[in-house]
């Protein structure tokens, strides 16, 4: 029976209506189940759940006055309105919830959209749950959800956001093609095995979120993403990818984060992110980079967050940094550079402490850029003015202070370059006798 054979609006509390209608019995057994599922025993002793007074239920009757359920709601909205909340220790979810054909909303949310978001369910998700669908969202956020991800998902081809994050789940990434999925979102859970490729077949993806699981192998080639803007895959344990140019179709992509995966790049390809005019994010802390910055970094003229934080980078910071003047966040710190900082006095300040660059082997400010202004932030990260002498170029650095792991300034001198000098004074001196 199609939805359009109901009559009349949503009704709830029907205790009090004279006519005959009841409820739809395996409707009304399917709402024990679920009930039950939650921790409201007591609603099993409601002879007719849609007759009954109860708050957070509401039914339809059909041209037959036999009444369907069209809405269940959990939890509380207001101060002031609360419907039957979930038992967090031992609630999971039912898989009645697919005998009730007629339903449109639960927990306040349109059908096509099921959000079980922070509701304490515990168990699978079942294997059922595949036929809903008419489901265009699908949200469990955050709740304590273990076993695998059904491939019974795969029958929902109209999702277009999906978020399992904040879970147990365990195995792997089901090959499943879902070809209108905008959002994917499965970021704290156990997940293990490789990207199945059918998920870059979903053209209309804008965000996907792999993070903090325990995803290996290499990034498949990423094609036909044109509308990606944010691609997450941080603290897993993804391999070098095979591709030069791994990410050069990814025209709209915004945000990019590789954070914590040591063995993706062994150093940053000169190339790989070539053509992302859009990028606003970049994050490649703590993946055991080494060799230097590419100038290629300074065409990233949106960037406004960069971490190249955590690794073994060497050599300068490229002059072409000088060109990103919209860089709100950047942190070089703990990795092996030396040299000036290129940075203008404006980009400084508008950073100040979103800039970290302590625990390098030499950087340094040139006296004549004004940075000594700021001496306070560079000085924190253990940043001093680069020293020169009449021989030519900047030959040693300074370090005013630096910090360490007990918290306590120390001062230091480390003069690069100084040996350097008093071999050539000495040779000169030599030639003289």
């Amino acid at each position: 029976m199609s939805d359009s054979a109901l009559v009349d609006g949503p009704q709830s509390g029907l205790s009090n209506s004279n006519d005959a209608s009841r409820t739809d019995p395996k409707e009304q057994e399917a709402v024990y189940n679920i009930m039950r599922a939650t921790g409201n025993e007591w609603a099993t002793e409601i002879p007719d759940v849609c007759r009954g007074r109860w708050h957070g239920i509401e039914c339809m009757p059909d041209k037959d006055n036999v009444l369907h359920v069209v809405s269940l709601s959990f939890g509380a909205l207001s101060d002031d309105t609360a419907f039957p909340t979930c038992d967090s220790t031992r609630s999971f979810i039912s898989p009645s919830i697919v005998e009730l054909p007629h339903l449109r909303t639960l927990l306040g949310s349109n059908l096509q959209t099921l959000v079980l978001r922070e509701n304490g369910h515990v168990g699978e998700i079942p294997f059922q749950i595949g036929n809903l669908t008419h489901l265009t969202v699908l949200d469990l956020h955050k709740n304590n959800l273990n076993g695998s991800i059904p491939s019974s998902l795969g029958r929902i081809t109209g999702l277009r956001s999906f978020d399992l994050s904040g879970n147990r789940l365990s195995g792997s990434i089901p090959n499943i093609s879902l070809p209108e999925l905008s959002v994917l979102d499965l970021n704290q859970n156990h997940l293990s095995g490789s990207i199945p490729t059918s998920l870059f077949n979903c053209k209309s993806l804008i965000k996907i979120d792999l993070s903090r699981n325990r995803i290996s192998g290499s990034l498949p080639k990423l094609r036909g993403l044109e509308e990606l803007i944010l691609l997450d895959l941080s603290y897993n344990t993804l391999t070098e990818n095979p591709f030069a140019k791994p990410f050069e179709n990814l025209k709209s992509l915004q945000a990019l984060i590789l954070n914590g995966n040591p063995l993706m790049f062994s150093t940053i390809p000169e190339e790989g992110f070539r053509g992302l005019d859009n990028l606003m994010i970049l994050g490649l802390s703590n993946m055991n980079l080494e060799g230097g910055i590419p100038e290629s970094f300074g065409l990233l003229t949106k960037l406004r967050v960069l971490h190249l934080d955590g690794n073994k980078l060497n050599g300068t910071i490229p002059s072409s940094f000088g060109y990103l003047n919209g860089l709100s966040e950047l942190r070089l710190d703990n990795n092996r550079l030396n040299g000036p900082v290129p940075f203008k006095r404006e980009v400084i300040w508008r950073m100040r402490r979103k800039l970290r660059l302590e625990n390098n082997l030499g950087l340094c400010f040139d006296a004549r850029s004004g940075l000594g202004d700021h001496l306070d932030l560079l000085s924190d990260a253990g940043i001093g003015q680069c020293e020169t002498t009449t021989f030519g170029p900047t030959v040693s650095v300074q370090h005013v202070s630096t910090v360490t792991n007990s918290g306590h300034k120390i001062i230091t001198s480390e003069m690069i370059g100084l040996s350097a000098v008093f071999w050539f004074v000495l040779l000169l001196f030599c030639e003289d006798i």
